[in-house]
């Protein structure tokens, strides 16, 4: 009896063990460290949608937010969390990136104020301190939106305020700041008794981007594997609109002690309408607009081509 039970025992771990062995493995690092904006792939982990889908992934938190596409890149890792407007840049300069699927498929990107401030509109920020995190797109961005009301970053005063941009809101260093994300900043804020105001760029000029997209190498595409991975983020997806609250709870569970915030649980509702509804469709008018868009405010040199940088993958 105890071979009887000895044997079945051995030929249940080595069935796991075979299963675990046949599925895929594929790497995904992060753009920065868990947040709601990776509702979907979280959840699609701790709830085994990744596993039902034959996937073993890997998730990675970066040190450094500039890595993840260039590993990538350098073929290290298999795919990684990207912004769309970054993506023409990186492939003018020679990065074998493609677009495969979007994680926020809407802007996430805006100028904020304190309402309590005397700013109630963007023609209030002349002669106004300005704060932002990273120069170039951000600087184009506000001075797209500027412009439609007559007005540019000549007329602003620009103040680098590093990631510090709630902070240096709130302790009035600066009167506005750029690329602050309407699902954080503006909880963040309400958590420190104020209120902000948002200007979102797409009402000023701004074309609609994909603000998270997934990237991969295009000399490297394992596809198959990429697909499946696609297929289980958009099931964790329609989960977590359907169970939002069990869905919170699974992505919480992932780092109890990290994600289990205040901050988070605010920035929670407000993610959940903009992660994208189908990761792998891909809006080839839109994409090129911002081709287009970035090609004409001198970041890139040449409108790309949309086969150069996105693909939509069956």
């Amino acid at each position: 009896m105890k071979k009887i039970i000895r044997y079945f025992s051995l030929l249940i771990g080595f069935t796991a063990s075979f299963t675990s062995l046949a599925r895929e493995k594929i790497s995904l690092m992060l753009d920065w460290y868990v947040n709601p904006d990776h509702a979907a792939i979280i959840v699609a982990q701790q709830k085994g949608f990744f596993e039902k889908n034959n996937l073993d992934v890997e998730i990675i938190e970066p040190a450094d937010p500039s890595l993840p596409p260039k590993l990538v890149a350098a073929g290290k890792v298999d795919l990684a969390i990207n912004y769309q407007p970054q993506l023409y840049q990186q492939v003018a300069e020679g990065l074998p990136l493609v677009r495969v699927g979007s994680l926020i498929s809407s802007p996430l990107n805006s100028v904020v104020v304190l309402k309590n401030s005397n700013i109630k509109t963007l023609a209030d920020l002349k002669g106004k301190k300005v704060g932002y995190s990273v120069s170039g797109f951000e600087d184009v961005l506000l001075d797209t939106m500027l412009h439609t009301i007559g007005l540019s970053n000549q007329d602003v005063k620009l103040v680098n305020v590093n990631w510090s941009l709630s902070p240096s809101l709130l302790t009035g260093q600066v009167d506005a700041v750029i690329g602050a994300f309407r699902n954080f900043e503006l909880n963040q804020i309400q958590l420190e008794k104020q209120e902000g105001v948002a200007f979102f760029p797409e009402q000023y000029g701004v074309p609609v981007y994909d603000e998270l997209i997934l990237v991969a190498n295009r000399n490297n595409l394992a596809s198959k594997k990429i697909s499946a991975f696609l297929t289980a983020l958009e099931q964790a997806t329609t989960y977590l609109q359907s169970h939002p609250d069990e869905a919170w709870q699974a992505f919480a569970n992932h780092k109890p002690k990290e994600l289990n915030t205040e901050l988070n649980q605010l920035a929670w509702k407000d993610t959940l309408p903009l992660l994208a509804a189908k990761p792998r469709q891909l809006d080839a008018k839109r994409y090129q607009q911002m081709a287009e868009f970035m090609h004409q405010k001198g970041l890139i040199p040449k409108a790309l081509e949309l086969k150069d940088y996105a693909i939509e993958l069956q």
